[in-house]
């Protein structure tokens, strides 16, 4: 089943609201044939993943941003679940250690880019940097960036500053050969508010709650904001942001696959062919092992 990808996406240069998005998103699709295109949809991305760790020649850098019990790790587990965990490597990035604030912002991200061949997902980014960061400003004060050594100095400016930093680091990244997917999944406050009563509800998920998912969530239009900007500043050809629908996760699982494989399809990519030497032989190679006793 064929669609329409583009209506996630996010072009450059745009200005959004996220409210103008529909977190309930589910076009024609119910339930049931929605998990048997997802599981269609899986096959081809494992497909496209053996052929792109065969050719070696490109990586691919899926980004998963979104606000607490939006799914990113549900919709991980679920979507990769086709690959061959040799070709992938998924991090989860938290709040940096000492040796980390002791670098650069993008220092801990570049050391976990995903190797030629590779696929590889970040749980929360180098985007948290003007994200909870920009909510939270007196974090950056950990970061001990000169002539910023009061809350007071971060102004738009330095914002601005962050933005292009990032917008630089993708751009070398794509034209060295790294595709990059950003996406946020975009869940609505309510459906949150439900996803959390549930974590306090069952045992088995009250591991998964804090009493800081409370505090963050009171700051929810400030995030909203933080958001909107940085997906209009960041969205470009080269790396794209999706908005993704989150409130049904089955829907949100199938559209982040979708948009997955049609751009490893896009890629054209084949297997390695051998050099002419080699592939004559084989045939000799072929007739040893069949006469083996």
């Amino acid at each position: 089943m064929k669609t329409n990808t583009d209506k996630y996406l996010v072009s450059s240069g745009k200005k959004i609201k996220l409210k103008d998005f529909d977190t309930g998103y589910k076009g024609h699709l119910d339930k049931e044939t929605g998990k048997d295109e997802l599981d269609r949809v899986k096959k081809d991305l494992g497909k496209y993943q053996q052929v792109l760790y065969a050719s070696n020649s490109h990586s691919l850098l899926i980004i998963f941003q979104a606000m607490d019990a939006a799914g990113k790790d549900g919709t991980i587990a679920h979507v990769m679940s086709g690959i061959n965990p040799q070709g992938c490597q998924v991090y989860s990035f938290k709040t940096p250690s000492a040796k980390e604030y002791e670098h650069d912002f993008l220092w801990r991200h570049y050391k976990a880019l995903p190797e030629r061949g590779r696929i590889g997902i970040h749980n929360r980014s180098h985007y948290e940097n003007v994200l909870v960061c920009k909510v939270h400003p007196e974090y950056i004060m950990n970061e001990s960036i000169p002539g910023y050594d009061e809350v007071s100095k971060i102004d738009e400016k330095f914002w601005e500053k962050r933005y292009e930093s990032i917008r630089n680091f993708e751009k070398h990244l794509t034209d060295n050969g790294m595709t990059i997917l950003k996406f946020f999944l975009n869940v609505s406050k309510d459906q949150q508010k439900k996803r959390f009563l549930e974590r306090i509800d069952d045992p088995t998920k009250n591991w998964k709650f804090s009493s800081g998912d409370i505090k963050e969530r009171a700051l929810w239009k400030d995030y909203m904001k933080a958001y909107e900007k940085a997906i209009q500043e960041t969205s470009t050809a080269n790396a794209p942001w999706y908005v993704i629908p989150a409130d049904d996760k089955w829907y949100t699982r199938l559209a982040v696959s979708q948009v997955i494989a049609e751009k490893l399809e896009s890629l054209k990519l084949n297997y390695p062919i051998l050099p002419e030497k080699e592939s004559a032989l084989l045939a000799d190679y072929k007739q040893q092992l069949l006469e083996e006793q």
